[in-house]
């Protein structure tokens, strides 16, 4: 059962210069270009899009021995359930972090980075040093989108960027691309999210 799924889903949907789109590629570019864009609007219904797209790139990350990519789609799954519920109908109310808070975090960020990234070099990870550079930092960009803290956006602009090399020199092409697209949408994200910080300063 399990290996006729993994042959569909491995099943090369269309070919751009050379470089085959898998079905399961494909599905979580399409999921997760949905839920980053409704990200941006600050709307609960981001979350179920979320899911589904953590879901299906952390079974396409393991395939490539991405460890640490695919790890951070589980932390994604559980904020997407997180997400739902901490957020409510009327979706993020946009906040801010002091200074002081920001600095505490990068620099924590920082110390775990370095710290795994041994460890992932000794499972045999592909490039380990930027996998596991992604991993924490998109981890605190998720938490800080759960509570709601309009940095999230900064973060997600660096590691988006980030991605885009990482996966291009792991032959994901496709998905490649779709991050240099996630990369412009966290400026959006930004600007939004400052947009219903005034608003909710205004009434």
């Amino acid at each position: 059962m399990f290996s006729a799924i993994s042959e569909f889903a491995t099943t090369v949907v269309f070919t751009i210069l050379g470089y085959q789109v898998t079905i399961l590629e494909f599905a979580a570019v399409i999921a997760s270009l949905i839920g980053v864009w409704l990200g941006t609007t600050g709307k609960q219904i981001m979350w179920p899009w979320w899911g589904l797209s953590s879901a299906l790139y952390g079974w396409l990350f393991l395939s490539y021995y991405l460890y640490a990519s695919a790890a951070v789609q589980v932390v994604f799954i559980v904020a997407a359930i997180w997400g739902w519920f901490g957020w409510g109908p009327k979706g993020a109310t946009s906040k801010n972090l002091s200074w002081l808070n920001r600095l505490i975090i990068l620099g924590g960020g920082l110390v775990v980075w370095l710290a795994i990234t041994p460890w992932l070099v000794s499972l045999g990870a592909a490039a380990a040093l930027p996998d596991a550079f992604g991993l924490v930092f998109s981890v605190i960009a998720q938490v800080l989108m759960v509570f709601e803290y309009r940095e999230n956006w900064v973060l997600w602009f660096v590691v988006d960027a980030l991605y885009v090399a990482l996966y291009w020199s792991q032959d994901l092409k496709f998905t490649s691309l779709l991050y240099v697209l996630f990369t412009a949408i966290a400026i959006r994200g930004w600007v939004n999210w400052r947009k219903l910080t005034q608003e909710l300063t205004t009434t």
